[in-house]
């Protein structure tokens, strides 16, 4: 069978480095090959250790993030867990620079935005299918929205790359770079650091933790 004549499962603009073959009726096949697949380099599979030395990135090096690596950190955005499933959420992956400038002037112009890998994270409640008043969904939404941005950042790290979470933001402004009517909840800019950086000291436990008994 030709590739024309093979259904997609990825976006236009944007194939993944991963090639497999589909079988009907399965989902996430292609989520799950770029998940399991080799990176090009060694990625840090220690959890506690990729969030210990995840630090907000804001100057980032010209080196081009490679397909895969791309591929990997939105495949672990499908892998966060939201409200009964439904992934309340929508990736806008942006690979206009002409859009990342536009991107700068929606964002509080913070300069960062204009990094090697933009991904805009929207809710879109429309997705989660409960019969709960609207506000519920909507609190859904930017819930899964979060956690799917969280996941890729942690992926990012774990990835030897660096990453920045953006919460300034003009929304309708955002929406208009982006062309959709959809939320958006957080900007990740991603790529590799100028240098790299040793995290800040975090509060006391005792500054953290409430016991209630």
């Amino acid at each position: 069978m030709s590739e024309d004549n093979v259904e997609k499962v990825y976006p236009a603009g944007y194939k993944p480095n991963v090639e497999i073959k589909e079988k009907p009726g399965v989902r996430n096949q292609l989520l799950d090959a770029i998940l399991k697949s080799s990176p090009t380099e060694v990625v840090n599979t220690d959890l506690f250790a990729v969030m210990a030395k995840r630090r907000s990135t804001r100057k980032f090096s010209d080196k081009i993030v490679e397909t895969e690596k791309i591929d990997k950190i939105i495949a672990a955005a499908d892998t966060a867990p939201t409200a009964g499933n439904y992934q309340g959420f929508e990736i806008f992956y942006i690979k206009s620079p002409e859009k990342k400038k536009q991107l700068v002037e929606a964002c509080n112009k913070q300069p960062y935005v204009d990094a090697p890998v933009v991904l805009v994270f929207c809710k879109n409640p429309s997705r989660v299918k409960f019969d709960f008043p609207e506000e519920v969904l909507k609190k859904f939404a930017i819930q899964d929205a979060t956690l799917a941005a969280g996941y890729s950042q942690l992926a990012a790290q774990a990835l030897g790359l660096s990453s920045i979470w953006i919460g300034m933001l003009d929304e309708k402004k955002v929406m208009n770079v982006i062309g959709t009517d959809l939320v958006p909840s957080s900007v990740l800019c991603i790529g590799y650091p100028e240098k790299q950086k040793f995290p800040k000291p975090r509060r006391n436990l005792k500054e953290l933790v409430h016991v209630v008994y």
